[in-house]
């Protein structure tokens, strides 16, 4: 899988209708009307993110791999 950093994802997120409802800190928090879950990304410059938590925000936003 390919690393992407927090930027990137955030920039993904928003062209798939992810709106962001607040930045606590340095991570900005994602949400989609007529769902519960949120998707917290950490914006650290850029800095690739961990495959781990790509995978499991990718899951949520229900984005396949092949989309980054």
């Amino acid at each position: 899988m390919k690393s992407i950093s927090g930027k990137d994802l955030c920039r993904l997120l928003e062209k798939k209708g992810w709106q962001l409802k607040k930045i606590h800190g340095s991570h900005h928090v994602y949400m989609i009307a007529g769902r519960k879950e949120r998707i917290s990304v950490p914006v650290h410059g850029n800095k690739d993110l961990k495959i781990g938590l790509l995978k499991a925000a990718l899951k949520i936003a229900e984005i396949n791999e092949d989309d980054i």
